[in-house]
């Protein structure tokens, strides 16, 4: 079994500590002074020195995985599911692999949108200029101009975007699992106009601008001869600094600086830009809503801000295991008397599909979602969602029959 670098030094330090322990009183100070070594060692940063490179391919190819007909992650060569552990007590290395091949999902899920789902990738803020940051979405064609129904799918927080359920569900599991598109799918050939936020898609990550401060000895009137001098030195100081924190600090990563998208810093500002730009402009009758843990939260503060235009554009409203909550978000009698008639949320649950589960907040219905996986609710509740939808559809087009009936003879009886 290999032993690493920094194994060796702890291990040297503590069998020196031990050694020291074992002779007389003029020993304690030694033992006081490796004590202090020992407490100055930053372990993670030690445990860097053993690191392979931090650089990763940036293709699916280059990992030697694929997507198979059943859409199930495996490697080219073995045919084995995806490997957390590719190396052995390199936990920080391993998990920055993992993320690396998340990022290439990302971007694959994206390319399944467009391709394979025929939507249409949508920048915002609409009228953002060239050089500010930019988020976007995913539409359908008809997505503002179905006259009939239009479903918007929000997913949850965390390293997720637009598209996706679960990125675990879809290095581990599979795409159908893991992604909207088995939703998306459905929903088109169900006659929806269809909408996909990116509520995690809130900034860009820029490199931190190096900043010099210029000392006050760093005069206009010092001789040049001195500042000569002085650069000099500084350039030797900041040459050994740089050695130091390479040797110290090899995998050092750049430091960066957020610059958040104007109107679409947060989830909850990413929903009601979307609503106020392009759901409340669609020309659709009923608007259907399918939210997943952090997205339900999302869209009960969207509900808190536009109450009146959701209550009279929405049908209904599909949450998945949501993590909204009526009380913290204050929301008030009439948003959960509306959400009690037009909402239901599929939870984690042993329990069977659709098995009523108690709530102890006074809002939605809340059902099983066949699955305590938190991550599997929306795929496990998913015909149960579409049946929701249909029977929602049906009840608001037989509680309009009787109005429409009395207008018309209302206008029959006025010609006569």
């Amino acid at each position: 079994m290999s032993i690493s670098l920094s194994s060796l030094i702890l291990l040297t330090i503590w069998i020196s500590m031990a050694q020291i322990q074992q002779g007389g009183p003029d020993e304690k100070e030694k033992t006081t002074a490796l004590k202090d070594l020992l407490s100055r060692i930053d372990l993670d940063e030690l445990m860097k020195k053993d690191e392979p490179p931090l650089d990763f391919p940036d293709t699916l190819e280059g990992f030697e995985y694929a997507f198979n007909e059943k859409g199930q992650l495996r490697h080219i060569k073995t045919g084995e599911p995806f490997v957390f552990n590719y190396r052995e007590d390199l936990h920080r290395w391993n998990q920055k692999r993992y993320e690396a091949l998340g990022e290439i999902i990302t971007k694959y899920v994206y390319e399944l949108l467009e391709k394979d789902c025929n939507l249409k990738k949508i920048s915002i803020p609409v009228d953002a200029t060239e050089s500010e940051p930019k988020s976007f979405i995913f539409m359908s064609e008809d997505a503002l101009t179905n006259p009939q129904k239009l479903m918007v799918l929000i997913h949850g927080s965390g390293v997720v975007r637009a598209g996706q359920w679960a990125r675990r569900l879809i290095i581990n599991e599979d795409l159908d699992s893991g992604t909207q598109i088995p939703f998306i799918k459905r929903a088109m050939d169900e006659g929806y106009g269809v909408i996909v936020l990116n509520p995690n898609e809130n900034y860009i990550e820029v490199e931190k601008p190096k900043i010099h401060v210029q000392s006050s000895s760093e005069s206009a009137d010092e001789p040049a001869e001195k500042r000569e001098r002085k650069d000099k030195v500084s350039k030797e100081t900041k040459k050994r600094r740089d050695f130091y924190e390479k040797y110290r600090n090899p995998q050092r990563e750049k430091e960066m600086m957020q610059l958040y998208i104007r109107e679409n810093g947060s989830p909850e500002e990413h929903a009601l830009y979307v609503w106020d730009h392009f759901i409340a402009q669609s020309a659709a009758e009923n608007v259907f809503f399918v939210a997943h843990s952090y997205g339900g939260l999302a869209f009960v503060e969207l509900m808190i801000q536009r109450e009146a235009d959701v209550k009279s554009k929405v049908t209904a409203v599909a949450l998945t295991d949501s993590v909204h909550n009526v009380w913290h978000q204050e929301a008030g009698k009439t948003i959960r008397e509306w959400m009690r008639e037009n909402c239901c949320n599929w939870v984690s649950s042993s329990e069977p599909l659709d098995t009523s589960v108690e709530s102890m907040l006074p809002d939605c219905p809340r059902v099983s979602a066949g699955t305590d996986r938190h991550e599997l609710t929306s795929w496990k509740s998913f015909p149960s969602i579409f049946k929701f939808f249909t029977e929602a559809s049906e009840a608001k087009t037989s509680s309009l029959k009787p109005a429409l009936t009395r207008r018309s003879h209302r206008v029959k009886h006025e010609e006569l």
